[in-house]
């Protein structure tokens, strides 16, 4: 508070300071009329002007009448005989004449402003932001959580039990340091938490501290870099200096890579700022005492940009994997979000997280939120299965688009699309179980068929990854075989078919004709790779070429087969979606299965179209359904 009242005093002072010197140049004011000097003499003559009072060149007086009157006179050398001869008292003042002083002092007062001014920035810029004020660049932005604010614990971490246990002797550390430090022990000083986004890496930190009971300071590593130079590398040193009086204490840094990248690589843009900032902390990481009670905690997306300087012993010397959580994991993130909502008791975690792989912390958390906001919509009291059902599909496949208008031509083609690819995934051994299919438009998407595997693949294979492909080619198939024509819509199928063909000879050694050899080039401009022609020859491109050529063309006969021998399959599918827009698993194995197809389940209203929002991106969910764009 004190700061912010000196400067708001120092501002006061220089407003004062200018509007003084304005008034000075301004002159002493006007008087009540002003006239020209020509007209003034005509008065003069006219005997109408009763005084004068001459003051350099400017001549004041009044009229006969009592009106006052102000003049500027020009180097008239008769201008007081005539008053004289027309009867006008004349009065003179001296001229005043500025001191030496305050002459120097009117051509150097804009110079020494501006020299004041650049003195009060350069101040408030240096020596780690400790003169406070609106303009403390130095200053550290990380912003603390006391033990009453961070009510965060382990309870509240779900799905990275592996993780909670890398980091428990943490807490026992901050809890009892002489436990480990009488052993001759030292617990890590830093410690990275690496994982893909939304698992709980800032959670998991925060629950560390909650856990400890101590205080909890956050940044992002974006945070320490300005335009300025030295401002980061100030704004380090402020923090760790700020940790040492509040030890024992943990510093998380969120998204490091903004700060922490290697040195000199030539990529990301480095400068000079960014360079000194992170050596200042590599410098404070590995200054401060064991004994400190300082922990640094980290989290990053990338940990192979950060500099090797960073992450050896001694400064970030352990790093937790934060992965995303397996089926049991999601269930119970599950649970500890759901504690936040009302849940109806027909509701079952277990069953919502075998129907989500893939799924973060952050996507469940979102799932059960989406959930509340359809049962809200709907005016119920509490969530069931069908809102979690609900919120699932817009998050996998995106919003409804109730309004827009189809010709039935383009409907017929759309459910004949995803048959094709129904079909052909029922039919084939290795194939996710078919969850869904609908040609209900939903994001950028007109139609969908949505698989979802019976347990969480950790590797994938060589017969699965044919079968995918096969499937892929599932939509155009039915188009040419049942309505004689193609259309764009499996643009997106081609895409995908062809990268992964293009993986399984590149990549994954899965080419008998070419073995085992990597064929992708280091520039990779896709999950696949590309191919480069700085690692393989024209004639071995050519051979690469030809193989992904023999693969997708064998699946193409292979889905194209299983189509033409199950026709009936596909015109019963395509007639239960035009009826019903939308099957689920059952309805597909009565139509598999030759059985009648039972009608769908009874729902409570669906949400009008205005409700739903509008269109978004396409859903690419793990796993990622296939669509007629």
């Amino acid at each position: 508070m004190n700061n912010i009242a000196k400067s708001i005093a120092i501002w006061l002072v220089v407003a004062l300071v200018l509007m003084t010197v304005f008034n000075q140049f301004s002159g002493q004011g006007k008087a009540d009329s002003q006239v020209k000097y020509s007209q003034f003499m005509q008065e003069v003559k006219d005997g109408r002007i009763a005084s004068v009072q001459i003051d350099g060149r400017v001549v004041r007086g009044k009229t006969q009448d009592g009106k006052e009157f102000s003049t500027y006179a020009p180097n008239d050398l008769w201008m007081v005989n005539d008053l004289l001869k027309y009867n006008v008292q004349v009065e003179a003042k001296p001229e005043q004449q500025r001191s030496l002083l305050m002459d120097i002092f009117m051509s150097w007062f804009p110079m020494i402003l501006l020299i004041g001014v650049w003195i009060f920035f350069m101040r408030q810029m240096q020596g780690g932001g400790k003169g406070g004020g609106p303009f403390s660049f130095g200053k550290s932005k990380a912003r603390q959580l006391d033990e009453s604010s961070n009510q965060t614990t382990f309870a509240d971490v779900a799905g990275c039990d592996e993780a909670k246990e890398e980091v428990t002797e943490l807490v026992d550390f901050l809890k009892e340091p002489a436990k480990f430090q009488k052993l001759g022990g030292r617990i890590p000083r830093g410690v990275l938490l690496v994982g893909p986004p939304g698992t709980g890496k800032t959670l998991l930190a925060r629950a560390i501290a909650g856990e400890a009971k101590v205080p909890f300071f956050s940044i992002s590593g974006s945070d320490f870099v300005e335009m300025f130079v030295g401002v980061g590398a100030a704004r380090v040193r402020d923090m760790f200096e700020t940790a040492k009086k509040n030890s024992p204490c943990i510093i998380f840094i969120d998204e490091i890579d903004a700060v922490g990248r290697s040195r000199g690589a030539g990529t990301g843009g480095g400068n000079d700022e960014r360079e000194q900032t992170l050596n200042q902390l590599l410098v404070e990481m590995d200054g401060f005492e064991a004994s400190s009670g300082v922990i640094i905690i980290a989290a990053t997306n990338r940990a192979d940009v950060l500099d090797k300087a960073l992450l050896r012993p001694g400064r970030f010397d352990r790093q937790v994997m934060v992965g995303l959580p397996d089926i049991k994991g999601r269930e119970q993130i599950l649970l500890v979000h759901m504690r936040k909502v009302p849940i109806d008791p027909d509701v079952k975690a277990d069953i919502i997280a075998r129907g989500t792989p893939g799924f973060s912390g952050a996507d469940l958390a979102n799932l059960v939120n989406e959930a509340a906001l359809f049962a809200a919509r709907r005016s119920k009291r509490t969530v069931d299965m069908e809102d979690f059902e609900d919120a699932k599909d817009k998050i996998y496949m995106g919003p409804e688009r109730k309004s827009m208008v189809m010709r039935e031509e383009e409907r017929r083609n759309t459910a004949y699309h995803e048959s094709g690819h129904a079909v052909v995934a029922k039919l084939l051994p290795k194939a996710d179980p078919v969850h869904k299919v609908t040609i209900m438009p939903r994001g950028w998407a007109l139609g969908l068929t949505w698989q979802l595997p019976e347990f969480d693949r950790i590797s994938n294979y060589k017969d699965k990854m044919l079968e995918e492909i096969s499937i892929l080619f599932g939509g155009r198939i039915a188009e040419e075989i049942f309505m004689h024509q193609m259309s764009t819509g499996a643009s997106n199928d081609f895409e995908r078919a062809t990268k992964l063909a293009r993986a399984m000879v590149t990549k994954y050694g899965m080419s008998d004709a070419l073995g085992t050899m990597v064929y992708a080039g280091d520039e990779q401009d896709s999950f696949f790779g590309s191919m480069s022609s700085k690692t393989v020859s024209e004639a071995t491109q050519q051979k690469v070429d030809a193989e992904i050529r023999r693969i997708l063309d064998e699946q193409y006969g292979i889905a194209r087969k299983l189509l033409e021998d199950n026709r009936d399959k596909v015109e019963a599918m395509t007639a239960a979606l035009m009826e019903y827009e939308t099957i689920d698993a059952d309805q597909i194995n009565d139509i598999m299965a030759g059985i009648p197809v039972r009608a769908p389940k009874p729902r409570q209203p669906k949400v009008k179209p205005s409700d739903t929002g509008s269109a978004g991106n396409s859903a690419t969910p793990v796993p990622q359904p296939t669509a007629k764009s």
